[in-house]
């Protein structure tokens, strides 16, 4: 849903950005979203059926500026995953939505229906808080 997400958030704010979402695990590797959060999404305009899970891999840290985690237990596997070397940030998603009185995106995998808008909206804030954060590093970086 993030990938989505944020991806629809920087289309409409006129960012061209490489967003691709991995798991730190490979147990759905291959398999497209859950029926839930595709339906949510499509009711907003978001078709994300074309996305297939894929474990996150070291290219990664060299392709990406931003290793975004939907919860602390991601956020220490992608620590630990991190190179030495990796200038990039590595945070919570929720960082980007400080005046969210939660700090982790929960799986609504086992709830009700319901649990993927809730999701939805919480992945929502956080796409506005990092596109600000781009625009920001964007308009204040030496050209």
């Amino acid at each position: 849903m993030a990938e989505g997400v944020f991806r629809a958030a920087a289309e409409s704010a006129g960012l061209s950005v490489t967003v691709d979402s991995a798991g730190t695990s490979d147990f759905h590797e291959g398999n497209p979203p859950d029926r839930r959060a595709q339906a949510t999404l499509r009711a907003k305009s978001i078709d994300i059926s074309k996305l297939r899970a894929r474990q996150v891999g070291k290219a990664d840290f060299a392709a990406f500026d931003y290793m975004i985690a939907m919860d602390a237990n991601n956020l220490s596997d992608l620590q630990r995953l991190a190179p030495p070397d990796y200038q990039g940030a590595i945070k919570l998603f929720l960082d980007y939505a400080p005046h969210e009185s939660v700090r982790e995106i929960p799986d609504p995998y086992f709830g009700k229906d319901d649990g993927f808008e809730a999701v939805y909206r919480l992945i929502a804030q956080a796409s506005d808080g990092l596109l600000a954060e781009i625009r920001n590093k964007a308009a204040n970086s030496p050209t």
